[in-house]
């Protein structure tokens, strides 16, 4: 039997992403809605997998992963999120999950994600593979501008601009980032500063241009 702890604050996220993996008969799942809470249960109780959303109040997905790596670096730990898997690939290798999986997947994708990280293997979708060279370039490459310094954007910096490029208010913004709005703006203030934009479609633009982030 397969122990799952399902970490995201959507209770009926939680609840039906349980009820998907139990049905499936060899799994045992836990559901917390509080990612501040999970290093204390994690020394209470043993888990062999860990689901965690990507955006949460408190830490998000990412630098939980982080920080419960450094006490269980043989625990199985995949991101488990409704935003892009390409927009955040690399974001995800860097936090040295075992892998991801889309809040779109079905019951059967979901269990085989597990089933493969479980293995030390990764199931990538056929979409998120075609697009993976276009995003390394995306994520990963540094422009130089024309004064000769080099510009380049944070995985929180890209996800406010594919929110502006969605046509999200700052409000908006921060509630689908989980975020608050004072930090929506501080960021995009440094993303202003950095492309010498006078306005979010103006950094969005040149963003684009830059090939920081995608134009689609």
């Amino acid at each position: 039997m397969t122990s799952v702890l399902i970490v995201d604050d959507h209770p009926a996220v939680g609840a039906g992403t349980r009820t998907m993996l139990e049905q499936e008969g060899q799994m045992k799942v836990d559901v917390i809605e509080d990612s501040r809470k999970v290093e204390a249960l994690l020394e209470e109780k043993h888990y062999d997998v860990l689901l965690l959303d990507l955006y949460m109040p408190g830490i998000n997905g990412v630098d939980l992963a982080k920080k419960i790596r450094k006490d269980a670096p043989d625990l199985t730990i995949l991101i488990y999120t409704g935003f892009d898997l390409s927009t955040h690939f690399n974001m995800f290798v860097e936090a040295n999950v075992n892998g991801f999986v889309s809040k779109t997947a079905t019951s059967e994708q979901l269990v085989t994600a597990i089933q493969c990280a479980l293995r030390d293997e990764v199931v990538i979708p056929l979409h998120l593979f075609k697009q993976l060279r276009r995003s390394e370039a995306s994520v990963r490459q540094k422009t130089e501008s024309p004064a000769g310094t080099e510009i380049s954007l944070n995985e929180k910096e890209q996800s406010i601009l594919k929110e502006v490029a969605a046509g999200l208010t700052n409000r908006e913004i921060s509630q689908s980032l989980h975020m608050s709005q004072r930090s929506v703006e501080y960021t995009l203030t440094g993303i202003f500063n950095k492309l010498s934009a006078r306005s979010r479609t103006e950094a969005l633009y040149k963003a684009q241009e830059l090939g920081l982030v995608s134009k689609s």
